[in-house]
Order: structure tokens, then sequence, then C-alpha cells
């Protein structure tokens, strides 16, 4: 990564539309960012938007959402410092366990912890959100992360 910080920022009505284009732009799930736009959050180094997460919460577990860096900021370490922040948001709101949908990053998050589960297994709070039940295809590799 670069010498720059990476800090992020929670989304606002302001921003809401470059986290669609983001996750547009990348092929990942954006049709439903404005009725969660409480869950995500941009990423900058020093001023440049370099990417985009979220955390959707549900008591103790969460789901990670839609973990994108820029084209041109990728290969930087930036997509781990971004699930950092993400993990560490988490972790001060009492989530527990994280767990995502991916289709094609499963081995960066394994790199990050992230171990392969069994999508019938995770808690039907987290089945029920738009992403489990809608968005992402039964095709996407579910993935799960213990934060404690």
């Amino acid at each position: 990564m670069s010498n720059s910080s990476l800090t992020i920022r929670r989304v606002d009505d302001d921003s809401v539309d470059r986290v669609e284009s983001l996750l547009e732009a990348n092929g990942l799930p954006y049709q439903d960012v404005r009725s969660k736009s409480e869950c995500f959050f941009l990423a900058y180094s020093d001023t440049e938007c370099i990417g985009t997460g979220g955390v959707e919460t549900h008591g103790s577990d969460g789901l990670l959402r839609s973990v994108v860096v820029t084209e041109p900021n990728r290969g930087q370490g930036y997509g781990v410092a971004l699930c950092d922040a993400l993990e560490e948001y988490a972790r001060t709101i009492e989530v527990e366990t994280l767990y995502l949908l991916t289709t094609t990053a499963e081995a960066f998050f394994r790199r990050c912890g992230y171990e392969e589960t069994v999508r019938e297994n995770v808690p039907a709070r987290i089945q029920r959100t738009t992403e489990f039940a809608e968005l992402c295809p039964s095709s996407a590799t579910c993935m799960r992360k213990n934060l404690r």
C-alpha cells in the first residue's frame, strides 16, 4: 500500500450515487444501496476515493457488503485495509460474525481470514437479507469470519 492512510466515511445523500456507480461498474449488487445506505462507506486515500464497502448488521451477525477498490488502486493493499476498517467498525457495534457472498473474490477473502461455509448454515436473519435472498446467485461462495 502507499504511504497514505486509508479512511472510511459513511455514505450520505451526497455520496450514495458514487457507491452505486462503483458497484455497478464492478458487477456487484447495487440495487438496494439507497434503501440500505446507512450500511455503506466510501474509502479514501488522502482525498481520493479508492473504493467502497459496507456492513449490514442483524444483531450479533453482520453481512459484509460489496467490497471493491477502483481499478487503478488495486494491488496496493487497499482491499485488505478496507476489509480491516470495515471489520473494526463491525466490532465497535458488537458484530461477532461477518458473512459474505462472492462470485469472484474467494481467494482474496480467504487471505483476509474468511472461511467457506454452507449457505444453509448461515443465520436466518442473514439469509433473509436482500443480498442473500435476491441479489446474489445461489452459486456464490458463502464465507464467514469470527470477529471475536
